[in-house]
């Protein structure tokens, strides 16, 4: 019988593994050097963060002290107004026709209080029959400022600087004295309404700073909580807070929503860890290595906030365990580990 020429070759190759490793021991793996620290509890302040409505530092509705036809409406929705401008009218015709009335009325009452008042030093008249025209033109005159307050009423005019948010009548419309036919706001200041669960109210304090994130503009800026409430919502059971923050430039909106951040009073303590040192699996489940008796274990974990550069560990993890944070990227779960203080450069 012919021995196949393969399986001599295979033969050759397992007589020379045999002579290099005579008393055929398994080979010893190698090593892989890594970096580790222990894992500590550090002392962290917190955030609360809540979303808020952004609106004016004041607003108002605006209306006609008298009624009538409104004639114009100059600015349009999102203008801005300064204070003193002419905003709108009323159809002045009316109120033009009673204050020559009553200007009538004065010119009248006038003439017969002189003719009178010569006749009274001649006492050819009563004292109470002069009383009587004396009191005649006292009243025609204040009827003359009437008439002329209502004709100045005709003219609506911004009581601040703002930006007109809503028109609520257009030219056309017949309204009554004290119906609101504009809102306008002040925003050289604006303010964030947000709410505040109630577990959190005791947590932050008036005065103290926050950070308001604008979505819509892309930018944030520090305001300053002015107001909390003194009795929380029925339903939600929060609390409601103000923000105030300057304006400049005025690109910050009433209506817009912020994302603010407040500083809590109270630190606390955390397990964190190095963010280079946590990996992902594909399927994303966060996990690092643990060192222990020369060897690196992979380990679950859940992950919290982001302080600077280390992650809050929510579970997996305890204080005293030693991780890697340096060469976690070669090892696999049980790898032989030489752990050193100081990473290679």
């Amino acid at each position: 019988m012919q021995i196949p020429k393969r399986l001599y070759q295979v033969t050759g190759i397992l007589l020379f593994l045999a002579c290099r490793n005579p008393q055929n021991q398994p080979v010893e793996e190698r090593a892989v050097t890594v970096v580790a620290r222990e894992v500590k509890e550090n002392s962290v302040t917190r955030e609360i963060s809540v979303s808020g409505n952004i609106e004016g530092d004041r607003t108002v509705k605006l209306g006609f002290m008298v009624g009538g036809k409104i004639s114009r409406i100059n600015p349009v929705e999102g203008q801005n107004i300064s204070r003193g401008q002419l905003i709108a009218t009323l159809d002045d015709t009316n109120y033009s026709i009673a204050r020559e009335m009553a200007d009538v009325q004065v010119s009248q009452a006038t003439d017969e209080y002189n003719r009178l008042k010569l006749m009274y030093e001649r006492n050819s008249i009563s004292e109470s029959d002069f009383k009587k025209i004396d009191f005649t033109l006292q009243s025609a005159k204040a009827q003359l400022k009437l008439q002329s307050k209502n004709l100045a009423d005709t003219k609506l005019y911004a009581p601040f600087s703002g930006v007109l948010l809503k028109k609520l009548a257009e030219p056309g419309e017949i309204v009554s004295a004290g119906m609101p036919v504009l809102v306008l706001s002040d925003i050289s200041k604006v303010k964030v309404n947000a709410y505040i669960p109630e577990n959190q109210v005791d947590q932050i304090r008036m005065g103290q700073e926050a950070e308001v994130k604008v979505n819509a503009l892309g930018e944030s800026f520090t305001g300053k909580l002015t107001e909390l409430g003194a009795a929380a919502d029925l339903t939600t059971r929060a609390f409601t807070v103000r923000i105030e923050l300057a304006n400049p430039g005025l690109k910050i909106r009433p209506g817009m929503i912020a994302e603010v951040s407040i500083p809590s009073t109270r630190n606390q303590s955390v397990i964190s860890v190095p963010a280079s040192a946590i990996l992902r699996t594909p399927e994303g489940q966060s996990y690092l290595f643990v060192a222990d008796n020369g060897k690196a274990f992979q380990r679950n974990i859940s992950v919290g906030n982001l302080y600077g550069d280390e992650i809050e560990i929510v579970s997996g993890l305890s204080a005293g365990e030693k991780i890697i944070v340096a060469g976690q990227h070669k090892l696999t779960n049980g790898t032989r580990i030489s752990v050193t203080d100081k990473q290679a450069p």
